[in-house]
């Protein structure tokens, strides 16, 4: 049995439970039975409630009848005593620097870890270490992957561990790693000399809640910067942010302004700049897409808006997809990985993958 401890139940961690649930209730949990054991939110925490909640209603339901105050050190220690560390899962579904600096001590007891959560291995290049030094160093050499932090459910990670670890050489990594900016540039250059103004395509993206509640945090790039990071640890060069080459697309007279309403009522005042880009663009028979590159042959690192022409699978990319492409010794026409890199479903289903993975080595 493979207990699972779920901390930030949000819509990911509420689509991973009802993946869980529909896992355990089907012949396939029989094998390899997942017991999901623990949730926790920044208020309150459920550790194996006495009504042995079996889906996502009555984990609800027990979170507002049988809940305590959430205490993530007492979370743990609780978890703790229905299992071994070494056959426990610690699910971090939040994006918090603060929670991921946990990941350290949670190794060095044993526990394994699956997360989302991208500010565990972006951030300073210390934290990287410890984490990777606490599980190389435990003694039943806990397992921490990451899957979902780059490209969701999309095998991005793996692929890349397994050509590493095959020996392979990394020349060089690019993709387009952000669905809200896919899907923002290839409907605004999609190799017509016409169509919506930029403004107007951030102005539906964001009431469909394809942006952050900010869109900015979407036009800076940093959560791109973040997926480019990850991606350069991973294939052996310890970069930080401040090794990139960052472009932030938001206009600069409106990084600073005070609200999202005043952000989206300004931002038609810099259409003709992106018209423009984007006209330059088709003149050349290309077409606008925000781009990381990671260039380990030559030591280049960059996440920017760059054009591409039609026949390149950047080009032909749907909206709001993801696409990645590895160029290395062994694949010089470059492996390529594309589909669906956001959404609740998407990033719960690459949790999932390590969550079974995790299982089917510690069982």
């Amino acid at each position: 049995m493979i207990n699972v401890a779920i901390v930030g139940p949000g819509l990911v961690g509420e689509a991973l439970i009802k993946m869980i649930s529909n896992y355990s209730a089907s012949s396939r949990g029989i094998d390899t039975p997942i017991r999901l054991l623990a949730v926790t939110n920044s208020r309150k925490m459920v550790v194996d409630p006495p009504s042995k909640p079996a889906n996502l209603e009555s984990w609800k339901a027990s979170m507002l009848s049988e809940s305590s105050p959430a205490d993530l050190g007492k979370f743990t220690d609780l978890v703790s005593e229905h299992g071994p560390s070494s056959k426990t899962i610690i699910v971090d579904c939040t994006s918090n620097e603060s929670i991921a600096s946990n990941y350290p001590s949670w190794l060095e007891k044993g526990f394994n870890v699956a997360t989302p959560n991208k500010k565990a291995f972006s951030s300073d290049i210390s934290l990287w270490n410890k984490i990777n030094s606490a599980a190389k160093n435990c003694p039943s050499k806990p397992l921490i992957l990451h899957e979902a932090t780059v490209g969701a459910g999309l095998p991005v990670l793996s692929t890349l561990n397994n050509l590493v670890l095959a020996g392979d050489r990394i020349d060089k990594v690019e993709g387009i790693l952000s669905g809200t900016l896919s899907f923002l540039f290839c409907e605004f250059s999609n190799g017509s000399s016409s169509g919506k103004s930029f403004s107007d395509i951030v102005k539906i993206a964001k009431a469909n809640g394809f942006t952050e509640p900010d869109p900015r945090d979407d036009l800076s790039g940093l959560d791109v910067a973040r997926k480019a990071i990850i991606l350069a640890r991973l294939s052996g060069v310890p970069i930080e942010l401040s090794d990139l080459t960052l472009e932030n697309i938001v206009p600069e007279e409106l990084r600073s302004t005070a609200t999202v309403d005043e952000f989206m009522d300004r931002l038609p005042e810099f259409d003709n700049h992106f018209s423009n880009l984007n006209q330059t663009a088709f003149k050349n028979g290309e077409v606008l897409r925000y781009v990381a590159s990671i260039d380990l042959a030559n030591s280049k690192y960059s996440v920017s808006l760059k054009s591409f022409p039609k026949s390149h699978a950047f080009a032909s990319l749907s909206s709001g997809d993801n696409i990645i492409s590895f160029t290395t010794k062994f694949f010089s026409n470059p492996l390529t990985i594309m589909g669906a890199g956001a959404g609740a479903e998407v990033t719960a289903f690459g949790i999932f993958s390590d969550i079974l993975h995790i299982a089917s080595v510690k069982q």
